[in-house]
């Protein structure tokens, strides 16, 4: 048991919070307690010491990003092997960063001090194809310089554009290599459709909620973004067409199978309805199909069922690969394909052909196949055990998907509205835990009880200690308002 003396008087004294922060910083300090020592759980420490387990998660998570506790999931909090230097007669306090959509966007690819990433839009760097892509580094190494030393293709390196264009056959859609352009990941393909074919002060259609880059996307280019429900079964048909009739919209954007954020797929006939009203009123389908071979086989895609006759397919291999090689795709008929080389020629020039020739030695080493089985696998068996894990703590979802990175949940309605998915946010992230609340991914910003968890990293017990925490004291959100 660790001794700690807490004064449970306020005035003009440390909360207990900061003096548990403080009582562990000095007994790691002094070696006391040494690198690697287990501390007590959370619900253990609050109960040896007459404190609730919020004000436990809480001093936890400060202590954990200031550098002093590491928290391994599965095994609870230990004593860092690195902490801050000792000699400080107090603890700083830790500031978590500001929570806002500019940080969502870009500072927090580059802070790493918040240790459980509950809403990261990435996988853990230890799922990704380490051995493909350092077998790829190696053959890339043994390419003469002379032939990568130019600008490249203007539509990408010709052989993955092959390669891409065969894989796409495999699923019924006629594409040749030159209908196929790569790019610097799936982010700048949508950026290149919305350049090419729309104009500021147009309309969209996107769902509602969606892909939060998408929407920074639209609004950069000046465009008007209207949400179109999208439910457990796909996108709301009757609101499709209705959003239609009213607005008038050039493009529709939607995530086909595994939707960033909810998870969702998709039903074959909901995707064949969102096809048969998108050609009966000449709109434009921008199909982003990011999770695809993470996807159970057969589920429907949208530019099979159009040939690329009115979709615009989207791709990318930032989830079975590695997110920073940067490699997107898009696929078109053959006029769109042009016009979309001319646009990424005209704001950034070629894309890179040196990653993209690491991308295609990794398609084609041999092992390629057999690691998204086996990714796609284990992030259906994550899937059940987060669920499970938001069902015991009091959590509800919106339904269970069938594989991919994401769930979709809020707090369940006991005592009333659940609460905020910013304030819970907000809350989170003083704890050292990133949540990604619903309002990041409807299109005006509307606040929402809903969370977006990626399921590959929220096995942290923190994160379930805090959930915990906020239920048994309600008053917690209130304070964060």
């Amino acid at each position: 048991m660790l001794n700690l003396n807490l004064v449970r008087s306020r005035r003009g004294g440390e909360t207990l919070t900061e003096q548990i922060v403080a009582g562990i910083a000095a007994l790691v300090d002094s070696r006391a307690l040494r690198a690697g020592a287990l501390l007590p759980s959370v619900r253990r420490f609050a109960q040896q010491h007459d404190v609730s387990t919020f004000t436990v998660a809480e001093a936890y998570g400060r202590l954990t990003a200031l550098g002093y506790l590491a928290a391994r999931p599965g095994s609870g909090y230990t004593v860092a092997h690195r902490h801050a230097p000792a000699g400080h007669a107090r603890v700083p306090h830790w500031e978590a960063p500001g929570l806002n959509a500019a940080w969502l966007l870009s500072d927090v690819f580059a802070d790493h001090s918040v240790p459980i990433k509950a809403g990261a839009g990435w996988l853990p760097g230890d799922w990704l194809n380490e051995e493909g892509l350092h077998q790829a580094m190696r053959s890339a190494a043994r390419v003469p310089a002379a032939q990568v030393s130019g600008y490249g293709h203007p539509y990408g390196f010709g052989a993955l554009r092959e390669h891409i264009a065969a894989h796409l056959s495999q699923y019924g859609i006629p594409a040749q290599s030159q209908q196929v352009v790569l790019t610097q990941g799936a982010t700048q393909a949508l950026d290149l459709v919305v350049r090419t074919l729309l104009r500021p002060g147009d309309t969209v259609l996107v769902e509602s909620p969606c892909y939060c880059n998408l929407l920074q996307i639209l609004r950069l280019a000046g465009l008007r973004a209207i949400g179109v429900p999208r439910t457990a079964a796909g996108l709301d048909t009757d609101a499709l067409e209705d959003a239609i009739r009213q607005h008038s919209p050039r493009a529709l954007f939607i995530n086909t199978v595994l939707q960033n954020p909810t998870g969702a797929s998709l039903t074959s006939m909901n995707a064949f309805r969102v096809l048969q009203i998108a050609e009966q009123h000449r709109l434009l389908v921008v199909e982003d199909d990011i999770y695809r071979e993470l996807a159970p086989a057969g589920s429907p895609m949208l530019a099979a069922m159009d040939g690329l006759s009115q979709v615009v397919y989207v791709n990318g291999f930032s989830k079975t690969i590695a997110p920073s090689l940067r490699v997107g795709y898009l696929a078109a008929s053959p006029d769109l394909a042009k016009a979309f080389a001319r646009t990424k020629m005209a704001v950034g020039l070629t894309s890179s052909e040196v990653t993209e020739r690491l991308v295609y030695s990794v398609l084609t080493s041999g092992h390629y196949g057999r690691h998204v089985a086996a990714l796609a696998e284990r992030l259906r068996a994550q899937q059940d055990l987060v669920t499970e894990k938001m069902d015991a703590h009091g959590l509800e979802v919106l339904l269970r998907p069938e594989g991919g990175m994401f769930a979709w949940a809020r707090m369940r309605e006991t005592d009333g509205p659940a609460p905020s998915g910013n304030r819970l946010a907000t809350l989170a992230l003083e704890h050292g835990i990133w949540l990604a609340p619903g309002a990041y991914f409807e299109p005006g910003e509307a606040d929402s009880p809903w969370i977006r968890f990626n399921v590959a990293t929220s096995d942290a017990p923190q994160l379930w200690d805090f959930f915990d925490a906020v239920r048994t004291d309600q008053g917690a959100l209130a304070r964060a308002a």
